[in-house]
């Protein structure tokens, strides 16, 4: 969420496809898009024809934990991909979008390496603080 709040972009009335539905990254998406007033689909893996729903999000939050699971075809042209997939392909560590082909048709895109990891330690450092300053 904050990725999407630093970038501008406004979820009110947008359409957020979440591909994956793990406890700790799917559902808890689906509450905080829902309370930014975003129309939420929840897909899978095993989805009939992911590409006709991920082709419908304004948004596509990618958290399956498969490589290159989503590409450049399945991606609305200017929506907004998050991926947080850590996919290890023998050295290399991708996330569930395949980056170059979906790059050439997102909007925006948060690259693996480097991307949800980095923000996510800072938001938990600012959270570490607050509470330490509270105490």
């Amino acid at each position: 969420m904050e990725i999407l709040k630093a970038a501008g972009v406004e979820l009110r009335g947008k359409h957020a496809v979440i591909v994956g539905r793990s406890q700790i990254v799917g559902r808890p998406l689906i509450q905080l898009l829902l309370a930014e007033h975003a129309t939420v689909s929840v897909c899978h893996t095993r989805t009939s024809d992911l590409g006709a729903m991920t082709r419908q999000g304004d948004v596509l939050l990618l958290a399956a934990g498969r490589a290159s699971l989503v590409d450049g075809s399945m991606v609305k042209p200017g929506a907004a991909v998050i991926d947080f997939g850590i996919n290890m392909l023998g050295d290399q560590m991708v996330g569930d979008a395949d980056f170059a082909s979906v790059a050439e048709v997102a909007g925006a895109i948060t690259p693996v390496p480097g991307g949800v990891g980095p923000v996510t330690n800072a938001v938990l450092a600012r959270n570490l603080v607050e509470l330490a300053e509270r105490r």
